[in-house]
């Protein structure tokens, strides 16, 4: 079977690790071939991260690089999945473009793709800052309070997903969702897809810095109240 991959990254003022990235993802795409691309969305950076991308598809010729007006994180991952949906992508992978995960890892989940709709990884040996931890444990009791499903790593940046079926899921998110991995993780096991956690590494940034502080945790947490109960009505007036 030819199965069209898309790798797709969110970039914002990534130009201190963007062409380490692209060098290390883009021979995944190459291998798989079957007009697999790299994808990467500049969500508006303020740097070069965009015309660092643009420089560089000569020498990579599977990279995708699209520029769109800032809207944050999450926006800009639904934009991506949307975008490699629409172009016919098989399998949608997401990564973010701070160099933290391995390329290595993802062949396991792509070896086991046929068994799986959703693959995700599990952190382990965390090593984004404590404030980042902090963040994911309280967005996995947010959701086993809203939705009453308790989800081992729900917004790990490092998913292998069945297009047909993240784009069924994605039909109750709305279109610039903040937290739109926390609730495709969560839906997909409230649903009963065929999901699976596999362990990855996390390693620190590769350049750049970290945004996250006991401010920010707090406003996420916040947000995250409102968001999921607004994602459980969806829920419960969608009919699959």
């Amino acid at each position: 079977m030819n199965d069209k991959l898309y790798i797709v990254m969110p970039a914002y003022n990534e130009e201190a690790n963007i062409e380490a990235v692209i060098a290390q993802w883009h021979p995944v795409v190459e291998k798989i071939g079957n007009d697999s691309r790299l994808m990467i969305v500049n969500d508006g950076s303020k740097d070069h991260t965009y015309d660092i991308m643009q420089s560089l598809q000569e020498k990579y010729p599977y990279l995708l690089p699209v520029n769109k007006a800032n809207s944050g994180h999450g926006a800009t991952v639904l934009f991506a999945y949307r975008k490699a949906i629409a172009e016919g992508a098989d399998y949608v992978f997401q990564t973010d473009s701070d160099g933290q995960t391995d390329p290595d890892e993802f062949w396991k989940f792509w070896d086991n793709k046929e068994q799986y709709h959703f693959i995700i990884g599990a952190r382990n040996n965390r090593q984004d800052g404590f404030g980042r931890i902090v963040v994911t444990r309280v967005l996995r009791l947010l959701v086993w309070l809203v939705f009453g499903e308790w989800v081992k790593d729900a917004n790990t940046p490092f998913r292998l997903m069945k297009a047909d079926r993240l784009q069924e899921v994605m039909k109750v998110i709305p279109e610039d969702f903040f937290l739109c991995n926390v609730v495709i993780s969560t839906i997909a096991k409230k649903w009963g897809e065929k999901c699976i956690w596999y362990p990855i590494t996390f390693k620190p940034r590769q350049g750049g810095v970290n945004s996250i502080n006991l401010k920010r945790i707090f406003k996420i947490g916040l947000q995250a109240i409102g968001d999921f109960r607004l994602i459980n009505k969806n829920l419960k007036e969608y009919k699959k």
